[in-house]
C-alpha cells in the first residue's frame, strides 16, 4: 500500500521511486536540490502531479536547473517562461527561482551549501513511523527555521510548507506511513 500516488504511473514511480529518499552524493546534490526546492514552490496552491507532469518541461526551460545558468537568466528569459505552455506560468514563481539560483550561488561563495542548510535543520527521526496522512504535520519547528534561514539568504517563495515538502522529498525526514510498501522495502 502507498502512501499517496495510486492511481498514476507518473506519481506512483515518483512515490516508489523518489519521494523520501536521500539523494545520492555527489557533484549535482546542489543541482538536484535546487530542482526540488523550484519544483515544490511551482506546486504551492496546485497538485503535485500537475507539477510531475511538466516536470521534463521545466527541467528543459531552466536549463536542466543549472543554478548558474538559471542565474544568468533575464528579463528576455522571464518573457519566453512566461509563454511556455509546458511549465506552471506564474510570475512571482519564475522570478523566484531565478532569484533562487542567484542566492543559491552566493549561499556556496560563502561556502555553504543547500545540502547543508537541509542537513542543520533535520528534524530528530520520529520514534514511530506515522500511521496515517493525519500524523504527517505540514510544517514544523524545523521546516519554520530553515525557511527563516533561506529567505535571509536570499532566496523567495520559500515558506515552512514549501522547506517541509523539500524535506520530505529528498528524505531529510522519513514520512512514509507505516503501512507503505516504500517502507516495509527498507527494512527487508
Amino acid at each position: 500500500m502507498r502512501c499517496f500516488g495510486d492511481g498514476d504511473p507518473l506519481y506512483e514511480r515518483y512515490h516508489d521511486e523518489e519521494w523520501g529518499r536521500p539523494l545520492a552524493d555527489g557533484d549535482d546534490d546542489e543541482r538536484a536540490l535546487f530542482e526540488r526546492i523550484s519544483l515544490e514552490a511551482f506546486q504551492s496552491g496546485l497538485s503535485w502531479l500537475v507539477v510531475l507532469r511538466k516536470r521534463e518541461a521545466f527541467r528543459e526551460a531552466f536549463r536542466g536547473f543549472d543554478p548558474h545558468a538559471v542565474a544568468a537568466f533575464t528579463d528576455d528569459d522571464v518573457d519566453r517562461l512566461l509563454a511556455d505552455a509546458g511549465i506552471i506560468r506564474n510570475r512571482a514563481k519564475v522570478e523566484a527561482t531565478i532569484a533562487n539560483a542567484r542566492a543559491l550561488l552566493a549561499l556556496h561563495d560563502r561556502g555553504e551549501t543547500l545540502a547543508g542548510l537541509l542537513a542543520r535543520h533535520a528534524p530528530p527521526p520520529r520514534e514511530a513511523p506515522p500511521a496515517d496522512p493525519s500524523q504527517v504535520p505540514s510544517a514544523t519547528a524545523e521546516s519554520h527555521a530553515l525557511a527563516k534561514e533561506l529567505r535571509g539568504a536570499g532566496f523567495r517563495f520559500v515558506g515552512p510548507t514549501t522547506a517541509y515538502a523539500t524535506m520530505q522529498a529528498v528524505g531529510v525526514v522519513d514520512d512514509h506511513l507505516a503501512t507503505c510498501d516504500v517502507r516495509a522495502s527498507a527494512r527487508g
